[in-house]
């Protein structure tokens, strides 16, 4: 492994495919680890482009890119959370835990018993390593290829459309720079899945991005992603896929 003092893992997807709720749950199973969002790079209300006579939040335009590609530098180099990044995502409220306090307790004593010596867990932090997990909904497409370069782990989360619609549409609203966004009605359809479509279509086959991934092209850009074409994977079912990724991935960077 290089001398980094962090590894950035990233969980991207759609908006409401459960990127926050998945950081938030690893964040309590993974030790030395702290999340860095996405959503605190958004470029001032004034300065967002619109679509469909609404404002756009969720294109790259609306993104600070330099300063999040800043934030990325920051932390594999220090292992800190960047001073700089003035956070407001986790005063957003993600909803009730969709994961049992039983499977919870389990997978934190598996991560325990792995970071035990001899278990390879125990070298892989035995340095202050930290774990920083970059939690965003447009990570993977081609206005962010420098960014990637930042990314050591690339996690991609799927979501139908119904569900990622009936996930957005329960949401009280975000905090923003200017105070409080609440979606108006039918922003998911003329804004976040035409968007999401877009950007994400590369890692569909035949760009249908509520089809089977192409895991030939997944492959190639070292994102990794859940086994089948079920969109809509449970969260419990989620986090222990997660939690057994980001262990096989540290104890391959550990062989490099």
């Amino acid at each position: 492994m290089t001398d980094q003092k962090a590894v950035v893992v990233a969980l991207s997807g759609c908006s409401s495919s459960g990127k926050t709720t998945l950081a938030r749950l690893l964040r309590d199973i993974f030790p030395n680890t702290f999340i860095l969002h996405e959503d605190d790079f958004y470029r001032a209300e004034e300065e967002l482009p619109s679509k469909n006579g609404l404002l756009d939040w969720d294109c790259p335009q609306a993104i600070n890119i330099p300063d999040m590609e800043k934030a990325l530098t920051h932390i594999r180099t220090s292992g800190t959370f960047p001073p700089f990044v003035d956070s407001k995502e986790d005063q957003n409220s993600v909803g009730a835990c969709p994961v049992s306090t039983a499977k919870i307790a389990a997978l934190q004593a598996k991560v325990a018993a792995w970071l035990r010596p001899p278990s390879p867990g125990h070298a892989v932090f035995a340095s202050g390593l930290r774990l920083c997990l970059f939690d965003g909904f447009l990570l993977y497409c081609s206005e962010m290829q420098a960014a990637m370069r930042l990314i050591d782990v690339k996690l991609f989360l799927t979501v139908s459309r119904a569900r990622a619609t009936q996930r957005r549409e329960a949401r009280d609203g975000y905090v923003t720079l200017e105070g409080f966004w609440k979606d108006p009605p039918g922003y998911v359809d003329a804004v976040v899945w035409p968007n999401y479509a877009d950007a994400h279509g590369w890692l569909f086959e035949g760009r249908h991005v509520e089809g089977p991934l192409d895991r030939g092209v997944l492959s190639e850009n070292g994102i990794l992603a859940q086994e089948g074409d079920e969109l809509d994977v449970d969260m419990e079912k989620t986090l222990e896929w997660a939690v057994d990724t980001v262990m096989a991935e540290l104890e391959r960077r550990l062989k490099q």
